[in-house]
């Protein structure tokens, strides 16, 4: 099995390849088959490492080759599968693979197929080499390539201003974590002499006391990359706006892959983490807020697919609530279930918008009613696992098993109070939309829009999952079984449990609050429709105004601050002109003869000539076109390789 790692993350990079070489060639039919095929070739050798006992041996290892050599450092295209990244790759290529078979009815009548298709594998194979990477580098290298890919999918309709800056701003807004990760490596590198992850860590534990002050600066550079990928407080903003993209590309960036990037990583590297426990406390506490902030600014939304926007916002921030305290084996839980359901959810939104003339305002969609069983079925089991819903669903052990791990933990009373409280927003904001989209007057008919069978499929698989996911990990207390943190032993030190009586008394609230949450949803709903308006609407539908506080403060600071500059530049470039201007008067009249004033005149218009051709060849470098830098950085990039080497 070790011999075939490399075709989980390579079946769809090499998809992505024939597709841009040979796409040109085939029609829409058959590059979607093929970029399928590449996805599903993936989930099939994860399949075969399930079957050969892959979760209860030791980690699988495979160096596909030495990348480069430097002395006696070699970095590799190395591959681990271990339990951690067995879980990842798992959901990652299976809800994957259901997404492109998602995709071949959703963008059939798109001319743009071609590039989609391209962008969709190539995304995947990426993720897939982030989890799977055996090194810093190579991981950093799926992390940009998933950054890149997200980019062009967001703004996939460039021809449209909106679209196309809400690309750019996801690209813009995920580089500064980006940077901060990359600066992170570098100290690990600088201090250790390898990026291989098993000797890292084993060098981490013997070199590094506990709160030390490297460590705690490496590791608060390793979150800043995670918030920027998974779209927490403060460089969330990006993730709203990013519901431009198609529907199939929101379901696989913003529930199942991307957005998890960040919980993966902090998992990954949790021997580090837990050697400064202030900024695993910060994990903990940025998670609460951003929990607040998702449910809270969710509530107030009217476009479908803002309203899962900033649910997956507030679902990560669980997450990464749980990664704070301990209980990495709950935050992988979660990670699964939700992928489940807020991809189910996703694809549901999509077929609803496609199927009424892509209209995303929810008021609008429920006055058009007449969705199809489907719909309404897929829709209301993605929402109950969303909410909780106590026993059925999915979402409710996931959940129950956070909160229950977090109140043992430092300041865990106050987070679980935060955690509950989002909880109970949540079932509130997803059945509000639920009872908007589905409760009117007009039923399904014949005459209703229907979802075409490969669309169909995908929705049935994931509601399956997302009411049976749940059942592998029974709460505290109960006499299920607990077979995923069980499993999970040995990857991650167990989660503490408040004592068995307090354990009931939160299962219990746990239980109440998404029924409570229901029932006021359903009242709001009622009332909305009669023109009632939540409180506080504008400032929760604005996200907390974080975008029009980030424009006031950095872009218009960053604005004013070019234009003093330019000022600057000006008033300097016009004094020295002038002194030019008028020391060169002053030679000239000292000037003998009109031969002499010609070749000077001649040889400082010749000089200005060539000035301007200068400015105007350098100007052509900075001309707004991403293709033109990318080549500039690849070709910069491969002559410094190549002297480095040499």
């Amino acid at each position: 099995m070790n011999q075939l790692l490399w075709l989980i993350p390579g079946a769809p990079i090499l998809g992505a390849l024939i597709i841009v070489l040979l796409g040109g060639f085939l029609r829409y039919r058959h590059v979607a088959v093929l970029a399928s095929c590449a996805a599903a070739a993936a989930f099939l050798t994860v399949l075969l490492a399930w079957l050969n006992g892959a979760s209860n041996t030791q980690p699988l290892q495979q160096t596909v080759y030495t990348w480069m050599a430097v002395g006696d450092w070699r970095p590799t295209v190395g591959l681990m599968l271990d339990r951690l990244s067995l879980v990842m790759v798992s959901v990652v290529s299976g809800v994957g693979f259901l997404i492109h078979l998602y995709s071949i009815a959703f963008m059939a009548k798109d001319n743009d197929f071609r590039r989609y298709y391209f962008f969709l594998n190539l995304f995947l194979g990426g993720m897939l080499l982030l989890v799977l990477a055996d090194n810093l580098l190579l991981l950093y290298l799926g992390w940009e390539l998933v950054g890149l890919c997200s980019f062009a999918l967001i703004g996939f309709w460039y021809r449209d201003p909106v679209r196309a800056s809400a690309g750019r701003k996801a690209f813009i807004t995920t580089r500064i974590g980006d940077l901060l990760l990359a600066l992170g490596i570098f100290l690990l590198f600088s201090q250790f002499n390898t990026l291989s992850l098993p000797v890292l860590f084993d060098a981490i534990s013997e070199q590094w006391q506990s709160n030390s002050q490297l460590a705690a600066i490496t590791a608060f550079m390793i979150f800043a990359g995670a918030i920027g990928k998974s779209a927490q407080i403060p460089l969330q903003v990006w993730l709203p706006d990013a519901m431009a993209g198609p529907s199939p590309v929101s379901a696989l960036i913003h529930a199942a892959t991307m957005v998890t990037a960040g919980v993966y990583l902090i998992a990954r590297m949790h021997p580090l983490f837990e050697l400064t426990p202030l900024v695993q406390w910060t994990v903990a506490a940025i998670g609460a807020v951003t929990v607040l902030y998702g449910a809270s600014s969710a509530l107030a939304q009217n476009d479908l697919k803002r309203v899962l926007a900033y649910s997956t916002i507030s679902q990560i921030g669980y997450m990464f609530l749980a990664l704070g305290c301990g209980a990495y084996a709950f935050a992988l839980f979660h990670l699964v279930t939700h992928a489940f359901f807020k991809s189910l959810l996703f694809l549901t939104a999509g077929a609803i918008i496609q199927a009424n003339n892509d209209e995303h305002d929810i008021h609008r969609l429920g006055s058009h009613g007449g969705h199809s069983l489907l719909m309404h079925g897929c829709f209301l089991v993605g929402a109950a696992s969303l909410a909780g819903i106590p026993v059925i669903t999915a979402g409710f052990y996931s959940k129950e098993a956070i909160l229950t791990a977090v109140w043992p933990a430092s300041t865990g009373q106050l987070l679980w109070v935060i955690a509950a409280l989002g909880a109970f927003l949540t079932s509130i904001y997803i059945f509000r939309t639920y009872f908007l989209l589905f409760h009117n007057s007009q039923k399904a008919d014949s005459t209703s829009p229907t979802i075409n069978g490969l669309m169909a499929w995908p929705l049935y698989i994931l509601a399956i999952l997302s009411i049976t996911a749940g059942f592998v990990e029974f709460p505290a207390g109960w006499s299920g079984p607990r077979l995923w943190s069980t499993w999970l032993e040995n990857e991650f030190s167990a989660a503490k449990h408040p004592p068995l009586a307090t354990v009931y008394v939160l299962q219990l609230i746990a239980s109440l609050l998404p029924l409570l949450g229901v029932g006021i949803a359903f009242l709001l709903a009622r009332r909305e429709k009669a023109g009632y308006r939540i409180p506080l609407s504008d400032f929760l539908r604005d996200g907390w105004k974080f975008d029009a506080t980030y424009k006031i403060v950095l872009v218009g600071g960053y604005f004013k601050l070019a234009h003093f500059f330019k000022l600057i530049e000006s008033l300097l470039i016009d004094a020295m002109l002038h002194k030019m201007t008028r020391g060169y008067k002053v030679f000239a009249t000292y000037c003998r003869t009109g031969f002499e004033y010609g070749v000077l005149n001649r040889g400082l218009n010749g000089l200005l000539s060539g000035l301007r051709f200068g400015h105007a060849q350098l100007s052509t470098a900075q001309n707004g076109l991403l293709n033109r830098y990318a080549l500039m950085i690849c070709t910069g990039a491969v002559f410094l390789l190549g002297y480095w080497l040499w």
